[in-house]
């Protein structure tokens, strides 16, 4: 059986998507749908994606819409992924605002975090900078993904000695335990210092508690639209705390006079304290 969209079908499954989870899909992603979801809408037994969708729609368990969004979600990232990033984040940002927290507390989120490569590396930053005399401060590291199969990996912890091959001599010999030649884990001591959790940005309301002082949401915002974008910047803005970071991917910016993040250089942005 050889499987179609029509224009009407990619349409409905476009708008679903934006919907429920922001990401914006031009038609010339009729091909990149068909591709990633007929294998899907066959096991399933349907005929055509009309019936797929009206299933999807129809599912008040949430099960189909999580396996959607897990084939549909765009996972790529790997480590030391765009490194200037945490070099900035640990010789600069981290060093200011540690000086300006008195309660110990650092709270990060790492927001889109696939599957979790840049949540690992700005956990293993964080250890090295509040060493074991350092251990009263309370940090946290929050983790957030729409893909349940992303997170299933980052939990893990497991990733090939391939995937490791950025990743600094002295961070592989002090974080990791080779599992065979093939693959190495993170130690547990590392793993503890991270909670990853589902999550979709699009949600109205954020259930966090206390702001972050540092954002990373990097390569994400590229797939919604100008509208959305200002939205989840918005609440970005809201979540951080004076003085506190966002970090956004490369190919991302701001408006600078529209929003109330400060420039500091492309793609890192500063909340003023006043």
């Amino acid at each position: 059986m050889t499987l179609t969209i029509t224009d009407k079908e990619f349409e409905l499954i476009a708008a679903f998507i934006k919907k429920n989870y922001g990401i914006s899909l031009k038609h010339e992603k009729k091909a990149l749908v068909l591709g990633r979801l007929q294998q899907v809408v066959m096991q399933l037994g349907f005929q055509t994606f009309t019936e797929y969708y009206k299933y999807v729609v129809s599912d008040t368990t949430g099960q189909a819409s999580t396996v959607l969004i897990n084939h549909m979600s765009t996972n790529h990232t790997y480590f030391m992924r765009e490194s200037e990033h945490f070099d900035y984040f640990k010789q600069v940002a981290l060093p200011q605002i540690s000086d300006t927290i008195r309660d110990k507390d650092f709270r990060i989120w790492c927001a889109g975090c696939s599957t979790g490569e840049e949540a690992y590396t700005l956990a293993m930053i964080l250890e090295d900078f509040f060493p074991q005399q350092l251990m009263n401060w309370d940090k946290k590291l929050l983790a957030t993904d729409i893909s349940t199969k992303a997170l299933e990996k980052a939990i893990k912890g497991v990733y090939s000695n391939e995937a490791l091959s950025t990743m600094p001599a002295a961070w592989k010999a002090k974080y990791m335990k080779r599992l065979n030649d093939r693959e190495s884990a993170f130690t547990d001591s590392i793993k503890k210092e991270i909670i990853f959790r589902k999550y979709n940005l699009m949600s109205p309301i954020m259930p966090f508690k206390k702001k972050f002082h540092t954002i990373f949401c990097r390569n994400v915002m590229i797939y919604f639209d100008s509208e959305t974008k200002q939205r989840l910047i918005q609440q970005f803005y809201d979540l951080t705390e004076p003085g506190g970071y966002l970090f956004i991917g490369h190919s991302e910016s701001l408006e600078r006079n529209q929003l109330g993040y400060q420039y500091v250089k492309p793609s890192v942005y500063r909340k003023p304290f006043n």
